[in-house]
């Protein structure tokens, strides 16, 4: 751990931005917060305290900043963003993107608020975590979140009393179900829920992660009208609402991921995706053989000062649930051995590159994800769990851990080491 005599020369350089969001005496504590971040490996409360060898203070008072002092996040993440977009290197670019996606903060124990317990595809296996769904900036020189919501994990009683007290008719014949059938009670829930989401009273009962991203996506438009760099998504957030959100409400540009067993609807009715794919490559190697133009047609892609190949398939179809979209089908090896990956777009006049590049600023979001969890946002949220009494099995390596030492407020301790 490196001592600190003095906050370092970088934070007082740019924490002008962030000024007029704390009281001063708040504001020289945000700036010691953000120096123990940058330098110290426990990034709680008591962790980052002790760097300053000097000028000693009580844990207490960096505490205050987030149990106590009426920051609003909001306005804090405005002015970093004001700070961004000040600065050539990481301002906004016409060929950017945006990307939605989300991230599991997993922990030791059960008793945290708002966790659930979810599939983590990095480990195969299901973990007690929160889920942050964010939206992220990317381009070839810089990336960088832009805001974040917590998915919070829906009650079915809650939301049941909820539908009833809307108005919302629930049949008679279905309550019994909550004893004997809870799965398929929660199932019916749940249909209703969606059928009436549109509705005011229904619609806050439950925000599911597409209801989260949506609300991200036009903050953020409502904040930058004139701002229409596209979005792009993986494959869990290529549903046909949130496109369709993105395509008439917000009218800005979106590329989504397809997979294997999503269907293009041809002619002869619906296919596959990867049977058509398969039949592609049949046309592809018949048109070589006769010397014909390629199915498949070589590009390249721009990405971080690297130049990446692809042999792209580019057409407009009708996908099931989706309707008319840009269709991109890349492989990596010429000879089309390897798995595809297959993107759609609501623009049906771009090109394959045009797609394939938007798409690929998708990639360093799963580095940010890493990490941001390596620097310390996953011990900070086991920390404020701690504090709280919300935590009651234990700390990360089976050690007790000193409460008083560790207060910090969930979301709001996670929310600035977002910012």
């Amino acid at each position: 751990m490196v001592p600190l005599v003095a906050i370092p020369d970088l934070v007082p350089q740019y924490a002008p931005f962030f000024a007029s969001v704390f009281s001063p005496q708040a504001f020289e504590q945000f700036q010691r917060y953000v120096s123990g971040l940058m330098v110290s490996e426990n990034k709680n409360v008591d962790g980052i305290n002790r760097l300053f060898v000097l000028d000693v203070r009580n844990q207490s008072s960096l505490n205050r900043l987030f149990t106590e002092s009426p920051v609003s996040v909001d306005a804090l993440n405005r002015c970093r963003l004001a700070l961004l977009q000040s600065l050539a290197g990481t301002a906004m670019k016409p060929k950017g993107a945006l990307s939605l996606d989300d991230t599991l903060l997993t922990h030791y124990g059960q008793h945290f608020d708002t966790m659930a317990y979810l599939y983590d595809s990095t480990q195969q296996c299901y973990v007690w975590a929160h889920n942050l769904v964010h939206l992220h900036y990317s381009d070839d020189q810089t990336d960088y979140p832009i805001a974040f919501r917590l998915w919070e994990p829906a009650n079915v009683e809650t939301i049941a009393t909820g539908l009833t007290a809307a108005g919302v008719i629930l049949r008679q014949s279905k309550l019994s179900l909550t004893g004997h059938a809870p799965h398929t009670w929660r199932h019916y829930v749940f249909g209703v829920l969606t059928r009436h989401q549109h509705t005011p009273d229904v619609g806050k009962l439950y925000q599911s992660k597409v209801l989260l991203a949506q609300q991200i996506l036009r903050t953020f438009i409502n904040a930058h009208p004139h701002n229409k760099l596209p979005v792009t998504f993986d494959n869990w957030y290529t549903q046909p609402a949130l496109c369709r959100f993105v395509d008439t409400t917000l009218k800005i540009p979106s590329v989504g991921t397809l997979a294997s067993d999503d269907l293009v609807v041809l002619q002869q009715g619906p296919q596959r995706l990867e049977a058509f794919d398969a039949h592609l490559h049949q046309e592809h190697q018949q048109a070589i053989k006769e010397g014909g133009p390629p199915v498949f047609r070589q590009l390249s892609i721009p990405y971080k000062g690297d130049q990446v190949t692809y042999y792209s398939s580019c057409q407009t179809h009708r996908i099931h649930n989706f309707g008319k979209h840009r269709l991109v089908i890349n492989h990596r090896q010429a000879d089309l051995s390897d798995a595809a990956t297959s993107f759609i777009s609501n623009q049906l006049k771009w090109q394959g590159g045009g797609i394939t590049r938007i798409r690929s600023p998708r990639w360093p979001v799963e580095v940010y994800h890493e990490e941001g969890k390596a620097d310390g946002l996953d011990m900070l949220r086991h920390a404020a769990a701690l504090a709280s009494g919300k935590l009651t099995r234990g700390s990360p390596r089976g050690q007790p851990t000193h409460r008083k030492s560790l207060c910090l407020d969930v979301r709001r301790s996670s929310q600035l080491v977002h910012v």
